[in-house]
């Protein structure tokens, strides 16, 4: 019998920095493959990182590992700041519960605890910018980086603001679901529609199903994606990223501009550009193929160097 969606993965564990604790766990396939750290995007937990995607990069050659950041998931969430919004963190209203260096350190005590000297880094909206900022911050622990759906890692407040759809921003401010699993199904089914792109049919089944299956409350919480987004970056520009990079973006992505993907790649040395078509800010299933394709190349010529 083929193994279950939860059997596919390893029981979870906990990493530590300092008094946080970081939810994460492995792929049990490919589990002797090149160190691979996901890092998911704002609210949400590490369930959101589509299953079959993460087994395409087992199937590439890749041992994977995912963790919910801090205030997110089964990770510690931290206490409440003065923003109530990600758009009144955005205009850096309130004082931030914590810096993006410390976020950056998440993901290396997530290494730390899985026992890797190093990781192929592969961040997802918010996650791209966490991955560039480890880049920067722990360049001897990044074998590659891989930015998706992101923005530059070292903007911060109103200059975010320049890649970032505001009608979209304000239809996730306007998210009212009770604090429920019901609600957190809803939530889920209106974030999913939200993200995808409009050249593709809306597969609502779907989307419920994957929610019923991970009913994500992260995705209503709007004081800890405050938090996260309020965590502004004091270290060198993307410009000092030296390791082998990839930046993906979709071409129809609702919520942040394509040309954030253009710049992110023109100020990073040697970088690649990706850009996915039909793709919103997700990662449907006819981008796995291609974007999995990319991360193997870039990390077998990383390691021919």
């Amino acid at each position: 019998m083929s193994p279950t969606f939860r059997e596919r993965w390893s029981p979870v564990r906990y990493a530590a920095n300092g008094p946080v604790r970081l939810a994460f766990d492995r792929l049990v396939e490919g589990g002797d493959g090149q160190p691979l750290l996901l890092v998911t995007g704002l609210g949400v937990n590490r369930h959101w990182v589509p299953d079959g995607f993460c087994r395409a990069l087992g199937a590439e050659g890749f041992a994977v590992a995912r963790y919910d950041q801090r205030d997110g998931g089964a990770s510690t969430h931290l206490p409440h700041t003065s923003a109530r919004t990600p758009v009144s963190a955005l205009l850096a209203r309130g004082a931030p519960a914590y810096t993006a260096e410390d976020v950056a350190d998440d993901a290396v005590a997530v290494m730390d605890a899985l026992g890797w000297p190093s990781a192929h880094l592969v961040g997802v909206s918010l996650g791209g910018a966490v991955a560039q900022r480890v880049a920067l911050r722990h360049p001897g622990r990044v074998r590659t980086l891989t930015s998706v759906a992101a923005v530059p890692g070292d903007l911060g407040g109103l200059r975010t603001l320049r890649y970032v759809r505001l009608g979209t921003l304000a239809k996730f401010a306007r998210l009212n679901v009770p604090d429920t699993h019901e609600g957190a199904v809803a939530a889920g089914v209106a974030v999913s529609r939200l993200l995808a792109s409009p050249h593709r049919a809306f597969d609502e089944a779907a989307a419920r199903a994957a929610a019923e299956r991970n009913a994500d409350r992260g995705v209503g919480d709007q004081r800890a994606q405050s938090r996260q987004i309020a965590a502004r970056w004091h270290g060198p520009p993307v410009e000092a990223v030296t390791r082998p990079t990839l930046v993906v973006h979709g071409e129809d992505d609702p919520l942040i501009k394509v040309r954030a993907a253009h710049a992110l790649a023109s100020r990073i040395p040697g970088a690649r550009l990706l850009l996915l078509p039909r793709t919103g800010h997700e990662l449907p299933e006819p981008a796995w193929e291609p974007l999995v394709t990319a991360i193997g190349r870039l990390a077998a010529d990383a390691a021919a160097r």
